[in-house]
């Protein structure tokens, strides 16, 4: 579907290249950081929250998330490298993505799932019940982005335009375009708390807070992906999302590449 469109339709994902926000120098700094928040986050997920929670196949799931919370420490030391992210830029933004997805949005989930799983009240079918039911809602919102990312895109809405047209369009359709997304997460909110008030009881006001928060935060990683990942794959059908050896970026409408279909 991305492939009938066009260069230009695909303008305002650029600008975070044209400000050096997203520029492979400033991706480097934010992995290395990335590793130490990982290392933290891996801890207080399994071991704080971890440690003494029911939660079901959980030797399991640290094991697996060991592995692969290492790897992208280990991929984020190596594409920190000046001399690696500048010939492979590409793959250094696809681990921008997995790692921003684990830190901000994986971890913090499963900590709140294990801290659920410490209280002596819930069960384990309880609890994989509300996990059944959160992800699907984290689905639904995904699914439900990628539709709203691709009509927006189909109307020319991230085409080089005036300021005041860009505004005017942006506002137009915000209200309509993200209500099915606020239905969505607003049931789901509902059902979160509901959990978490029979769980906790209202007394512990703050707790509940906390881990709606940590869910919550998963939900709007969920939200971004679809724009993380069309921008990718914007870097690899055009040069124009890439920088040159000199840490410039490369022009638009030159050596168009159309290798994705």
């Amino acid at each position: 579907m991305l492939s009938r469109l066009k260069e230009d339709d695909f303008k305002v994902l650029r600008g975070s290249f044209e400000s050096g926000r997203q520029r492979p120098g400033a991706l480097g700094s934010v992995l290395i950081l990335s590793i130490f928040l990982q290392a933290l986050m891996f801890f207080l997920a399994y071991v704080a929250a971890g440690g003494d929670s029911k939660f079901p196949n959980k030797e399991a799931m640290f094991k697996f998330h060991l592995v692969t919370t290492i790897i992208f420490i280990l991929l984020s030391i190596i594409y920190a490298i000046p001399k690696v992210y500048l010939n492979r830029q590409k793959v250094q933004y696809l681990i921008t993505i997995f790692v921003s997805q684990n830190l901000f949005g994986i971890l913090p989930y499963t900590m709140a799932l294990f801290y659920i799983g410490k209280n002596y009240s819930v069960t384990r079918e309880s609890l994989l019940a509300f996990t059944f039911i959160t992800l699907s809602f984290g689905v639904l919102i995904f699914i439900i982005t990628c539709i709203r990312f691709y009509i927006l895109l189909k109307k020319g809405q991230y085409r080089e335009g005036s300021k005041k047209d860009e505004i005017r369009s942006r506002t137009e359709a915000g209200i309509k375009s993200y209500l099915p997304m606020i239905i969505t997460g607003s049931i789901g909110l509902l059902f979160i708390i509901q959990f978490l008030v029979r769980t906790f009881g209202l007394m512990d006001i703050q707790t509940i807070f906390m881990l709606s928060l940590c869910i919550l935060v998963l939900y709007a990683m969920l939200f971004v992906l679809p724009e993380q990942l069309v921008t990718l794959y914007c870097k690899y059908r055009f040069d124009s999302f890439n920088y040159d050896k000199y840490g410039n970026l490369k022009p638009m409408g030159i050596d168009r590449k159309d290798v994705i279909k």
